[in-house]
């Protein structure tokens, strides 16, 4: 019998390389899964946001190439000097300035009645003077050269963009039309402080086709040079109590006042003059000032107004320059009362509505002349200069 033979097969296989790797662990077999399968997910987290960066860098570049693009096809002009001058700059290199916002306005004049009706509309995008980044803008409208009757608008509070839908009317016959500029000017109004302007509309009434309506909006532009002579300012305070029936009246100050004497200077004083039912009534006067244009006063009137009489009262606060001389010379006026307008009338109304309260201001002093004209229009007091 031929012998075989007999060779063992092993049963079970020789671990391999990443078991003995694994049973050196000194962790749970299901702990070192889960670290692996962390490490997986962090290199593939990795992977996916540097290709994403990858792939947002050449939307940009595409995207800027395309903007570049645009550009240049919508510039207007085929020299090369289009491509290379900024728009904000003139030829000379002068900036160009800031706009100043646009006014809505209209234009009818009635020959019959010889009447020059403005209306002032609405503004939009005003420049902001005030910190806050808005602004509290009113119209003032004359008809230049004489400037004898001011309009006023009423102020709107913290607003770029007023509607005002006011008309104003001016007496002017048809051949001073053709000589006339109407002016229309827009102003931040500051109750302690110098009004500021914003800008204006300056109209050649001569180019002005008067057949039909005119109403069109007009961008504002800087003041001229040549401004209006400037009277100064003045400020005082209103205070009125309705059960005493007391007015009192607190003339505080002025500043840059014009100079009526030969050396440069003034010798300022300040009249409050009352008049109930278009007739003379009260007045009282400050002391004079030597030699200056900014004088300081400080001088409290009283006065005694029943309520009802307050509704029929005129006030003209005016400046003088006393002259030893000479006749004292009239240096502005101020007309404040119900039938006022503008910073005047609502000055008047803030004091009627805050009883006991003093409520101070300053004003632009105005000429006599603008003055009595006003009062003379609304058929109020009749006020002759030489006894003011």
């Amino acid at each position: 019998m031929h012998g075989t033979n007999a060779t063992s097969i092993p049963t079970t296989a020789t671990p391999d390389f990443i078991t003995q790797l694994l049973d050196k662990i000194p962790l749970p077999r299901w702990a070192v899964y889960a670290i692996f399968a962390l490490g997986a997910l962090v290199f593939l987290v990795c992977c996916l946001c540097i290709c994403a960066k990858c792939c947002c860098k050449d939307k940009k570049k595409n995207k800027k190439k395309q903007e570049q693009q645009i550009n240049l096809k919508g510039l207007k002009g085929s020299t090369t000097t289009a491509l290379v001058q900024p728009d904000t700059e003139d030829a000379d290199g002068t900036v160009a300035p800031d706009p100043l916002g646009k006014l809505l306005y209209s234009l009818e004049y009635s020959a019959p009645q010889s009447e020059l009706i403005v209306g002032i509309k609405q503004a939009a995008e005003l420049k902001a003077l005030d910190l806050g980044g808005t602004s509290d803008p009113y119209v003032k409208v004359y008809i230049w050269p004489g400037k004898v009757k001011t309009w006023e608008t009423k102020v709107f509070r913290n607003t770029l963009n007023p509607v005002f839908n006011e008309q104003l009317t001016f007496q002017i016959s048809r051949a001073d039309l053709k000589e006339s500029t109407v002016v229309m000017q827009i102003f931040d109004f500051n109750r302690f402080t110098k009004h500021e302007m914003i800008g204006e509309l300056r109209l050649q009434l001569s180019s002005v086709d008067w057949n039909h309506v005119i109403e069109e909006w007009q961008d504002l532009s800087e003041p001229p040079k040549f401004e209006d002579e400037n009277l100064g300012e003045i400020c005082f305070s209103l205070r009125y109590i309705p059960t005493a029936g007391k007015l009192t009246v607190v003339v505080l100050e002025a500043k840059d006042l014009k100079s009526m004497d030969l050396g440069g200077s003034s010798d300022p004083y300040v009249k409050v003059q009352l008049a109930l039912d278009k007739k003379k009534w009260k007045k009282k006067k400050t002391s004079v000032k030597k030699k200056t244009l900014n004088p300081y006063f400080n001088e409290s009137f009283t006065f005694d107004v029943s309520f009802d009489q307050i509704k029929r009262l005129h006030m003209v606060v005016s400046v003088w320059d006393h002259d030893m001389m000479s006749r004292n010379d009239a240096m502005g006026k101020i007309f404040l009362g119900c039938d006022a307008s503008g910073n005047q009338l609502r000055h008047w109304a803030d004091m009627l509505a805050n009883p006991r309260r003093p409520i101070a201001q300053w004003h632009t002093l105005l000429t006599a002349e603008q003055v009595n004209s006003t009062l003379s229009l609304k058929r109020s007091i009749p006020i002759i200069n030489k006894h003011f």
